[in-house]
């Protein structure tokens, strides 16, 4: 159990919450699901035909379990546990993104890390239950969004959110590699942190990747490149077109704290043109959306 605070001009206090939104309405069919489950006594079917069962996915073609699976839980400790953390930590992240962006990102997560399971223990019979998979990634987004963040682990020892992470990250890969049947659920844990990364870093790996291919350039003469004169854009078609590269302000951000980091490393001379292009852009854009 952990819980964090943040620090203001008078101190530490904990960070005021509200039940609302994606996680109210996560945390309500959670609980309704698993209220049904204990009332009918249907634990088991209900982890056999809506849990992540690998074998069941590609001989039975029972492939809602990669969703489904996100909202069947084995006990009181484990739904209770998921859906705290789903709280503490998803808030702060739906406060920041959005309804839809959370959304987004939850069930990305969940659905991917239960396609690693199923790709990596195809063959297996065991129910793999309960939103673990999305709860890691929600971690990892928090650690990599609020890194000096303290939490408190059991209410008692303070450790920063991007320690925290590598942590819990160091432990599921250990645990996904040892041998034992437990280790499938480890693996679900895994697939969340690796979906959530890749899906967060998404722009700037392909970024990187594209940076690193180098595409064969193929040069046509144009015989009428005299006559043709190119026409300047105008400074609010650059910044339309800028604005157009981005998802979302926070992909934007990403780019731009890139951008400073290399200039406290090599200097404001070592940025290219387009680095420096960029950073003016993302200035003017910020800037105007304050006064708005």
């Amino acid at each position: 159990m952990s819980y964090y605070r943040y620090q203001n001009n008078s101190g530490y206090h904990m960070r005021p919450r509200l039940l609302r939104g994606a996680i109210r309405e996560i945390i309500i069919a959670n609980a309704v699901i698993f209220l049904i489950m204990i009332l009918f006594g249907l634990q088991r079917s209900f982890s056999v035909y809506f849990g992540l069962v690998p074998r069941l996915i590609w001989s039975k073609g029972f492939i809602w379990q990669l969703v489904t699976y996100m909202f069947i839980h084995g006990g009181f400790g484990h739904i209770f546990f998921n859906m705290f953390a789903l709280w503490m930590f998803g808030m702060e992240l739906e406060n920041h993104w959005g309804k839809r962006e959370f959304y987004r990102y939850y069930f990305i997560t969940g659905i991917g890390s239960g396609l690693i399971t199923f790709l990596f223990s195809w063959n297996s019979s065991i129910p793999v239950v309960g939103a673990s998979g999305a709860i890691y990634a929600v971690l990892l987004a928090f650690g990599l969004m609020y890194p000096e963040r303290p939490i408190y682990l059991y209410f008692l020892f303070p450790i920063k959110a991007k320690y925290l992470v590598l942590i819990m990250g160091a432990l599921t890969f250990f645990f996904a590699l040892s041998p034992g049947g437990s280790a499938i659920s480890h693996l679900t844990h895994l697939g969340g942190l690796v979906i959530g990364f890749v899906y967060l870093r998404r722009h700037r790996l392909l970024r990187e990747l594209n940076l690193n291919i180098r595409w064969p350039r193929i040069k046509l003469r144009n015989p009428f490149r005299n006559f043709i004169r190119r026409v300047p854009k105008d400074e609010e078609q650059q910044k339309d077109e800028f604005r157009e590269r981005y998802d979302t302000d926070q992909t934007m951000r990403e780019e731009v704290d890139r951008i400073l980091d290399k200039i406290n490393q090599k200097g404001y001379d070592s940025l290219s043109e387009e680095e420096k292009r960029t950073l003016y852009l993302a200035s003017r854009y910020f800037a105007e959306k304050e006064k708005n």
